[in-house]
Parts: structure tokens; sequence; C-alpha cells
């Protein structure tokens, strides 16, 4: 099936019978609602954090601890090697979100080299989308801070 060819003619001939200011509203409408969006996709700006502050969850005793580690370095919680590749967040005026990018390697007990278990990003506000799969251990991104 061919498609109707898309003239002016043919647009004036569809709709011609609608009035001048309509089209004009019509018009102005779709080109606010268009700069809008456009104007909004991008909007979002990041700052690099130096320090990560993690929220660490032991499952077997239910213990809950703080771990703060800077970008670079690594931090251990249990069996846990915790190093923050990245860490970002969003200025005061726009709404809240960390973003960290983290590496995590298991050290087990049995003295083998670590294995890593994670490497990917997590977020403060949906820490779900992107979660460290592990037996004992849950990781969630507090904030990202710049000292």
């Amino acid at each position: 099936m061919r498609q109707p060819e898309l003239t002016w003619s043919a647009i004036h001939a569809k709709f011609g019978h609608i009035s001048a200011w309509r089209r004009r509203a019509v018009f102005v409408t779709i080109t606010c609602l268009g700069s809008l969006l456009a104007g909004s996709a991008g909007a979002a700006t990041w700052i690099d954090g130096d320090k990560a502050r993690l929220q660490a969850l032991d499952k077997i005793t239910a213990r809950i601890s703080t771990v703060e580690a800077p970008v670079g370095a690594a931090r251990f919680y249990g069996t846990l090697e915790i190093t923050i590749n990245r860490c970002a967040f969003h200025p005061p005026e726009e709404p809240p979100e960390n973003a960290a990018f983290i590496t995590v390697r298991d050290r087990g007990y049995d003295g083998l080299a670590p294995k890593q278990v994670f490497s990917g990003w997590i977020f403060s506000s949906s820490p779900a989308v992107s979660a460290l799969e592990h037996p004992v251990y849950d990781l969630t991104l507090l904030a990202c801070f710049a000292d």
C-alpha cells in the first residue's frame, strides 16, 4: 500500500477548515512543549565527590555499619574489599541523587585470592536497580561528598 504524499496542499485540504487562530495556538503549544522537554532532558549536572558513605548490612548478625571510603582506596567490611572508583552527586538545587561506581571483591575465609563479586554503578535513590548479590552482605550507597 502506497503512503499518501505529504504536501502543504494536502494538509490544507484536510485541515483548511480550522481557523488560523487555532492553528497558531496548536503551533505555540507544540513549540512550548518541545522546548520544555528539550530543556529538561540534559539539565542534570553532577559534581564529582572525593568520598563515599556506604551502609553495610551483615545478614547473619543483623549488624548495620557505616563505611566511608575515599575514591580510589579500598575499605574492608567483613570478608569484602570495597573500592570506590568514582563518586558523584547532584548540587543542592536539583533533586537529591548520589551515584558511585564500585568494585567489590570477596576475600573469603579460605585464604584464596579475592574473587570479584560486583562491579558497577549504585544509586542512593534506588538501591535495587543495581545491587550487590551476596549471601552474607548488603551494601547501600548513602551519600557522596567532597571534602
